[in-house]
């Protein structure tokens, strides 16, 4: 078992990868909750770090008071109360815009993503759509 399928049954390493699929937003939101996970999706074009983080907050209802830096984005993650799947559909503009930026996030959530334990349920980004080359494995 591999892909989508795979993460959400347990089989494949919760992680951010990048999707390459014409999946429709409403049968991936179906498989996404029947399999009992949330998703969140950014949609929106964010280019500057400062974008990123609010659009990332936006999407998974991190609180007013987040902090829009990397502290609090990993302490908001930590905070997550079920397994989250974030689709990120305009990655490839934070990438390109502000590489370095876009890299420090990533590592963070790639770290959230790693932290599984029973108060830390699974979380994954999925990063769909055109944006530069990654050293992020690809999700079947």
């Amino acid at each position: 078992m591999s892909g989508l399928a795979g993460l959400l049954a347990g089989k494949v390493e919760p992680g951010v990868y990048r999707w390459h699929t014409e999946l429709a937003a409403a049968d991936l939101s179906e498989s996404v909750t029947g399999a009992g996970w949330a998703l969140a999706q950014i949609a929106d074009v964010a280019e500057t770090k400062d974008e990123v983080l609010g659009a990332i907050g936006t999407a998974l209802g991190f609180p007013a008071h987040f902090g829009r830096n990397l502290d609090a984005l990993w302490d908001s993650l930590r905070d997550l109360s079920a397994p989250t799947v974030l689709l990120w559909e305009t990655w490839g503009c934070a990438a390109y815009a502000d590489r370095a930026g876009f890299d420090k996030i990533v590592q963070v959530l790639r770290d959230r993503a790693a932290e599984i334990s029973e108060d830390r349920p699974a979380f994954t980004v999925l990063l769909r759509g055109d944006g530069p080359e990654t050293d992020l494995p690809d999700l079947g």
